[in-house]
């Protein structure tokens, strides 16, 4: 996966500003390269999980492809852990054909990794932050 720095560093600022809780949100792309971000509401308001609101979703994903943009992956942060999949992100990975990207701020410079997931399996792929 390919990502604008200014991609990056917004989804890392969002990743700050809702601490203690993880931001979640869409990473939208054109011909290959992640050119912007959505930040979705966590309504769980929680350090340790996400849900999305199921409006700001689909409302999301029409403007992403009506601004004629793929969406790319669905992000979110992990606090206080490791930028991997935890199990309940596995679980809820729905959909094979996006990428997931995960924001850790658990050590004291920020990483953003991302991963395929495929029924249960899970695949690290490069995240490549482009000047």
């Amino acid at each position: 996966m390919q990502v604008r720095r200014t991609v990056f560093e917004a989804i890392i600022a969002h990743a700050k500003r809702v601490l203690p809780a993880e931001a979640c949100g869409y990473l939208a792309s054109s011909e290959g390269v992640v050119v912007s971000h959505r930040e979705l509401t966590n309504l769980d308001a929680s350090p340790e999980h996400y849900t999305m609101d199921p409006k700001e979703q689909f409302a999301c994903v029409r403007e992403i492809r009506k601004a004629g943009l793929q969406v790319a992956a669905v992000y979110h942060s992990h606090p206080e852990s490791q930028a991997r999949p935890s199990g309940e992100d596995i679980a809820l990975a729905y959909d094979p054909a996006i990428s997931y990207v995960i924001v850790s701020l658990a050590d004291e410079v920020p990483v953003a990794k991302s991963f395929k997931i495929q029924n249960g399996a899970v695949s690290a792929e490069d995240f490549i932050v482009l000047e």
